[in-house]
């Protein structure tokens, strides 16, 4: 696991989970003109595509489920100005087909996952007074039928940073959770698989567009604190 970054050393150093595709790619390359780039994921031969393309970033392949593979990567970390959790998995089922593994499964990686990493890193963040920006969802506004596993760890998502932000804002952190709507993704095409309809991509979000909200959260002014940010498709043409 690589411990430093190319680029600019006095640029900011921000860690975006999920990076190999979809939102967190996006953040990536809207990130990567102003900050030194820590590209999180399991896809190493595609995060390392990225990191060509993006310069001042390094690959940082990990699951971030193998705990003692992230403290490890963690502590060569010292400090950390941006931390985007982008990396999750949407499980869906009704109440009644849901068996615990699902359960366990959405909670493990959109919270736990999530809760541990930035336990983790709290030392860096405090030493940059950073910030933390968690990619949610509308599911975790307003669950809807047949998405209760995925929509209880994004409610519990939510509370995380809710009290993140109490705990943490004395000690200098901003913590920002943003709730894009349906977004162009390949885990949007799985979803709508799931659900039996047809894929089309102009009915969604691009993930550019959730990226621009995270760079607006990410590059406020000190006085500034974008603590939530809701963001919808808006039908074109």
């Amino acid at each position: 696991m690589p411990s430093t970054v190319g680029g600019m050393a006095d640029q900011p150093l921000a860690l975006v989970t999920g990076a190999s595709r979809g939102i967190g790619a996006a953040v990536a390359r809207a990130l990567a003109p102003t900050h030194r780039l820590l590209l999180g994921g399991r896809d190493e031969a595609a995060l390392t595509g990225l990191a060509r393309d993006l310069a001042g970033s390094t690959p940082w392949p990990i699951d971030l489920t193998d705990t003692e593979a992230v403290a490890a990567a963690a502590e060569r970390i010292p400090r950390l100005d941006v931390l985007v959790h982008s990396a999750g998995v949407a499980g869906l089922g009704t109440v009644a087909e849901s068996d615990a593994a699902v359960w366990r499964h959405n909670l493990e990686v959109n919270v736990v996952a999530v809760a541990e990493l930035t336990r983790l890193l709290l030392p860096a963040l405090r030493a940059s007074k950073g910030h933390v920006v968690l990619i949610n969802s509308g599911q975790g506004l307003s669950a809807r039928a047949g998405w209760g596993p995925y929509a209880a760890s994004k409610f519990a998502l939510r509370a995380y940073a809710d009290v993140l932000r109490a705990e943490e804002e004395v000690n200098g952190l901003r913590v920002t959770s943003v709730y894009p709507g349906r977004t162009d993704t390949e885990m949007q095409q799985a979803v709508v698989a799931h659900e039996g309809g047809r894929y089309s991509p102009e009915r969604y979000l691009r993930p550019e567009s959730v990226a621009a909200a995270v760079l607006s959260a990410v590059s406020a002014e000190a006085d500034a604190h974008l603590t939530e940010v809701t963001i919808r498709p808006r039908p074109l043409g």
